[in-house]
């Protein structure tokens, strides 16, 4: 095992130095509320709704706040990374505003509505198959041709720093909160949130959400080592890791209380919560925060009256296929 000394971890105080470089680009999501919610699970739920971020997710943070951090000489070499589509999206959105190329390797069956988006956003997409082909030995490739800086999705220190100011902002908009939700697939924004909760709300218990599927997280916290997974066969296409990050490992098993997991169907059934009572388009992967609130409620894990936030991680999803999970309930 990696000893934490090893590792260049992000601290709190990159969280901070992140939010200042994202200060005037990205958006500060306004944290919402619903009686609703609050009467159905006796608790107080506090919502951080990073669908409503630039780009539609969370990874807009991270993704410019790596790029920000690059030489003139790197910016000049441009970047490559990977990506399902969020990480993507948000890598070629932050290169086009920096003035960078960015070449994204996404796999085949990527949701439609993001690989035109990546595309939208000046990237240039390269295909693979994500059950089949190496995602890792096609970006080197790439790189040893064209020098390109690599920016993974998840396992970077600027990146994970990014992540985390969506959890500081909900700290300094709502308080301490006794339970912080967040959905996990490389780790990144749970390990930025957990350096947040760290600081502004040193006793709420971070917990991790992950499709039942792809419980790789939770194992390898279990184990005390990363362990490796097949790709997930999820609805949660942007948790379909087959691993977490040594990075995010040092973090969460520092600073994550509990991973646990969710069905596809119960992640349905936020979907409709949120489109029916918040009038909000939830991608599945942006609702396993909720569905695991609801999970330990239901389990009478979660003491009534706590104050509970949860993170929506994005909302991007092709309408049609949308359509389609919801039709399934």
């Amino acid at each position: 095992m990696t000893a934490r000394s090893d590792l260049d971890l992000p601290e709190y105080s990159d969280v901070v130095e992140a939010a200042a470089i994202l200060d005037g680009v990205a958006n500060k999501t306004d944290v919402l509320t619903s009686r609703t919610l609050d009467k159905e699970l006796g608790v107080r739920v506090f919502v951080k709704p990073e669908n409503l971020q630039r780009m539609g997710a969370f990874k807009f943070r991270g993704g410019y706040n790596a790029l920000s951090h690059l030489t003139p000489d790197e910016r000049k070499r441009g970047v490559v990374t990977f990506s399902s589509g969020n990480h993507a999206q948000a890598i070629a959105l932050s290169a086009r505003i920096l003035g960078m190329e960015a070449t994204i390797i996404m796999p085949k069956d990527a949701p439609k509505l993001k690989v035109d988006a990546t595309r939208g956003y000046g990237g240039n997409v390269i295909f693979y198959d994500r059950y089949k082909e190496d995602r890792d030995t096609i970006a080197a490739d790439i790189i040893g041709k064209t020098g390109a800086i690599f920016i993974p999705p998840y396992d970077h220190k600027h990146v994970i720093a990014g992540q985390g100011t969506a959890g500081k902002e909900l700290f300094e908009d709502v308080g301490e909160i006794d339970f912080l939700f967040v959905c996990v697939g490389g780790g990144g924004l749970i390990s930025g949130c957990a350096l947040a909760a760290s600081r502004l709300s040193p006793k709420c218990r971070v917990i991790g959400v992950e499709p039942e599927a792809g419980n790789d997280a939770q194992q390898s916290l279990e184990r005390g080592s990363i362990v490796h997974i097949d790709t997930p066969k999820t609805i949660a296409d942007g948790a379909q890791t087959q691993h977490i990050g040594k990075l995010t490992f040092g973090i969460m098993r520092e600073k994550v209380d509990k991973i646990i997991t969710v069905t596809d169907d119960e992640l349905i059934s936020c979907m409709h919560f949120f489109g029916e009572r918040m009038k909000m388009i939830v991608e599945p992967t942006g609702c396993l925060g909720l569905a695991g609130l609801k999970k330990l409620v239901a389990s009478g894990d979660i003491p009534p009256d706590s104050r509970c936030g949860v993170v929506i991680s994005g909302g991007n999803v092709d309408l049609s296929r949308y359509c389609e999970l919801l039709s399934k309930k």
